[in-house]
Parts: C-alpha cells; sequence; structure tokens
C-alpha cells in the first residue's frame, strides 16, 4: 500500500526570497480570483461552469498579457486554477457552498507548488524550491 506523508517546516527566507514569495502569493490569488469572476459570469449565463482545460489554456493568454505572471512559479499558477476547478466541481456535487473570491486581508496567506523533474529537493538544511533557490528552513526530522 502507498502511503503519502506532508511535512510541515519552518522557512527562513533571505529578503528577496520573501518579496518573491509575497509576489507568488499575490500571483495565485490575482490568478484564483480572474478565473472565479469568469467561472462565475459564465455560470450566469450558461447555468455551467467551465473547465479546467479552458482555463488553462486561457492562463497562457493571460501571461502573455500579463508579463508580472511570468515571475512566479508557474505550477502554483496551475495549482490556483485546479483549485477553481475543484472548488466548482465540489458545488455543483452539492458538496460545499459556491466558491468566494480569496483576499489579501485573510491571515492565511499560503501557495501550493508540486514535485516535477526534482525541482524541489533537500540539500543539508536548505530547501531548493522553484524560482526561489535553497531556502533555508528548520530540519527537525529527516524526510
Amino acid at each position: 500500500m502507498l502511503v503519502h506523508k506532508a511535512y510541515k517546516f519552518r522557512l527562513y527566507p533571505n529578503k528577496a526570497q520573501e518579496v518573491l514569495i509575497a509576489q507568488t502569493i499575490g500571483c495565485s490569488r490575482f490568478v484564483f480570483n480572474h478565473f472565479l469572476a469568469k467561472w462565475n459570469d459564465t455560470y450566469k449565463e450558461t447555468g455551467k461552469g467551465l473547465t479546467y482545460n479552458a482555463c488553462s489554456s486561457q492562463l497562457t493568454q493571460l501571461k502573455k498579457e500579463l508579463v508580472w505572471l511570468n515571475e512566479v512559479d508557474s505550477i502554483a499558477l496551475q495549482s490556483s486554477l485546479k483549485n477553481v476547478a475543484d472548488a466548482y466541481s465540489r458545488f455543483f456535487k452539492k458538496q460545499n457552498r459556491a466558491p468566494r473570491f480569496k483576499s489579501k486581508k485573510n491571515n492565511m496567506q499560503s501557495y501550493t507548488t508540486k514535485h516535477t523533474n526534482g525541482n524541489i529537493a533537500i540539500v543539508g538544511n536548505k530547501v531548493k524550491l522553484p524560482k526561489l533557490g535553497l531556502v533555508r528552513f528548520a530540519k527537525s526530522r529527516e524526510v
């Protein structure tokens, strides 16, 4: 049986990495809210939502229009798009209420990235993250 585990560690980024993390969180929130608004408009007009694939192709067009979206981790943007699709699929199955817009004032600010082609690795007491490079972290246990 395959068991997936998740670990939480405290990161200690330098000033440049802190700025890039804040930009990534902001861009992820922007993408979530942008496609949530499009999804809401489509739902009001047709009674059905969009699909993840349709939004994914629109994301590439959006990245061409808004150059600042290219500065952050692309997997984080795709992940926030996946979150919108998941939230609406749960809404249509009547498991949850309709998804709401993300706020900058919320205390819980985060983004999600995935391990693809060795982009995340642990080197000593530092973790290598996409676009951030090596970030120091509190290694309380072995991964």
